[in-house]
């Protein structure tokens, strides 16, 4: 099976299939431009790229992120005559080469199209449906492309500069955490006051503990003002050795059952027990082989 690009549940929502035999998959238009997956050897490096160093581990460590999770952002190019040139994105795109990926998402952009790309967006932000990691996305956009300060992307988009920081500031987040956050496993909230904590290990504990232990924007609050004061991370009320032992059997049942559905799986903890169990597929061909699997299991 392929490897996961993953996208927001908006953007996703969007992609419709298309075959047309030539390098370019599964596309679609928002609005003014085009999102589509690539093949990577048909992507060249923006030559007047400014940055020439990248960190070979940090480089590792998001190939190993891509690997579990997918690409939540797509990269950024432009279509010269039957090849692609990198606009934004080189990080994502040595890092999907060393996850082993052969295709990437991507938005194709015509040259010379400021204007119109940043009516795109826009007007893209606008939608209702889409979720906070999708939006700090558009907004990262606005700037780095469009080169607009955080003022002037404020006044576009009818946002108080504030605004514009807190939600651009989520993309500073493990890709996990902004994974939970497009899979509406936390709210905007919950990871404003994880931002608080320097340490992204840190950040990840005090996210499995949400998802775990269902806390509250103010009882994350609170674990986040001790950890800020040097104190251990304290336990909630509700939260007990049990709990701690079930978070991990919980870890290690995502673990196991995303290396035999080879996709992403999302376990939701409720209240007294309850829970839910999330397998995500990207195609038909997906969810045949996880039924496949599942049919092993006898648990169709």
């Amino acid at each position: 099976m392929a490897k996961k690009m993953v996208l927001g549940r908006g953007l996703g929502a969007l992609m419709e299939d298309a075959n047309d035999g030539g390098a370019i998959h599964h596309e679609t238009r928002i609005t003014s431009e085009l999102v589509s997956e690539i093949d990577l050897s048909k992507i060249d490096v923006n030559p007047f790229q400014p940055r020439s160093h990248f960190d070979e581990e940090s480089l590792n460590e998001l190939a190993e992120s891509i690997n579990k999770l997918g690409i939540i952002q797509p990269i950024t190019v432009r279509q010269v005559n039957d090849r692609f040139q990198l606009i934004t994105g080189e990080r994502r795109f040595r890092a999907s080469k060393i996850a082993g990926l052969t295709k990437i998402p991507a938005y194709v952009r015509t040259a010379d199209d400021q204007g119109m790309l940043e009516m795109a967006l826009v007007e893209n932000i606008q939608r209702q449906d889409l979720d906070s990691i999708e939006i700090a996305i558009s907004y990262q956009r606005l700037i780095e492309e469009c080169n607009l300060t955080q003022e002037d992307l404020g006044s576009r988009v009818g946002k108080k500069r504030a605004t514009v920081t807190n939600y651009l500031r989520l993309l500073k987040l493990p890709v996990e955490i902004q994974a939970g956050i497009r899979d509406k496993l936390l709210t905007m909230g919950h990871a404003r006051a994880i931002i608080g904590i320097d340490d992204p290990t840190l950040q990840l504990e005090v996210y499995q503990r949400i998802i775990a232990e269902d806390l509250s924007v103010r009882q994350v609050e609170s674990v986040v003002k001790e950890i800020q004061d040097g104190k251990p991370i304290p336990a909630t009320s509700t939260s007990n050795g049990n709990e701690a032992a079930s978070l991990e059997s919980y870890g290690k049942l995502k673990s196991h059952l995303e290396r035999y559905f080879n996709t992403r799986i999302d376990i939701k903890q409720g209240p007294r027990g309850t829970g839910k169990i999330i397998i995500s597929f990207r195609s038909e061909k997906e969810v045949e082989e996880i039924t496949e699997k599942m049919e092993l299991l006898n648990l169709e």
